[in-house]
């Protein structure tokens, strides 16, 4: 099994221009080497006829049916609307276009 050395994690981190000081090179390569001790023994564990899975339990689509259904009349639209012009929202200009 291998470890992860501080040589290793100084290294990655200055590809990352990741600035550590030295005890915390050496807490990351603890913290990496049982990391990587963790993924081994489940390697170890996982055989060929356990599927891979993303989640432990089954999951189904919660969302209703997409159902196309008739809009509402544009009128009815438009009676909610502080101001409205030739059938549309009227809105005050942002832009100061013409």
């Amino acid at each position: 099994m291998s470890t992860i050395s501080r040589d290793e994690v100084a290294r990655v981190a200055a590809l990352a221009r990741i600035d550590l000081r030295s005890d915390e090179v050496d807490r990351l390569a603890g913290e990496l080497a049982v990391i990587v001790e963790s993924i081994a023994r489940v390697s170890q564990v996982a055989t060929a006829d356990v599927p891979a899975t993303s989640h432990p339990l089954p999951l189904t689509n919660v969302f209703r049916a997409d159902v196309p259904v008739p809009a509402l009349p544009v009128a009815d639209v438009l009676a909610a609307a502080p101001q409205q012009e030739d059938g549309r929202f009227l809105v005050p200009q942002i832009l100061g276009e013409e």
